[in-house]
């Protein structure tokens, strides 16, 4: 548990810096230059190889018992997720959820906790899923505050629209795949 709580407090203040402390930021990059951006990169992979390697160690503590049906419900989250998620792709055009939703890889994200938060009720999913989805809801008004009013952007064509839809089925069903080898069925079983 102590990694994955050390994984997770090392991804939350890598990205919170610039946000919290953008001049110690700044200072950092005058200081090492263009090194500090693969500093963070470093920082970031390893908070993630914490943060799993502390999660598959940490021992089964039940907080509460997830009813079956979640699992549908998860499944539905996770492909929202993805489609939410990838409507950050595109620089200029958004497809129809990025002109409603100003940091969609933030609120995809958060869809991507609660599903996981929905299906595992033990100690350590709590503290990964839940620790990560406050970290995702305290830096979208950081975001907001650094930039200012957002300008909703202009919606891509429907061909988009398509492609983003094809393209989370395509991944859900992927990482659906990885679950059932690494032996967690997402479908239940």
């Amino acid at each position: 548990m102590a990694l994955l709580i050390f994984g997770l407090l090392i991804w939350v203040a890598v990205h919170l810096l610039r946000r919290v402390a953008p001049n110690a930021r700044d200072a950092m990059t005058d200081k090492m230059g263009e090194v500090s951006k693969g500093l963070i990169a470093v920082l970031i992979v390893v908070s993630v190889v914490l943060m799993v390697i502390g999660y598959r160690q940490a021992d089964f503590i039940p907080v509460w018992e997830p009813p079956s049906f979640f699992k549908g419900i998860n499944n539905l989250l996770m492909l929202l997720a993805f489609y939410i998620y990838g409507a950050s792709a595109r620089k200029a055009d958004k497809v129809w959820i990025g002109t409603k939703i100003r940091h969609p890889q933030l609120a995809g994200f958060m869809v991507w906790t609660v599903a996981h938060l929905l299906v595992n009720g033990d100690m350590a999913s709590v503290i990964l899923f839940g620790g990560l989805l406050v970290w995702a809801a305290v830096s979208i008004p950081l975001i907001n505050k650094a930039e200012g009013p957002w300008t909703v952007p202009p919606q891509a064509p429907a061909k988009s629209e398509i492609i983003l839809v094809v393209i989370a089925l395509v991944l859900f069903s992927v990482v659906a795949g990885i679950h059932t080898w690494l032996g967690v069925s997402p479908f239940g079983g």
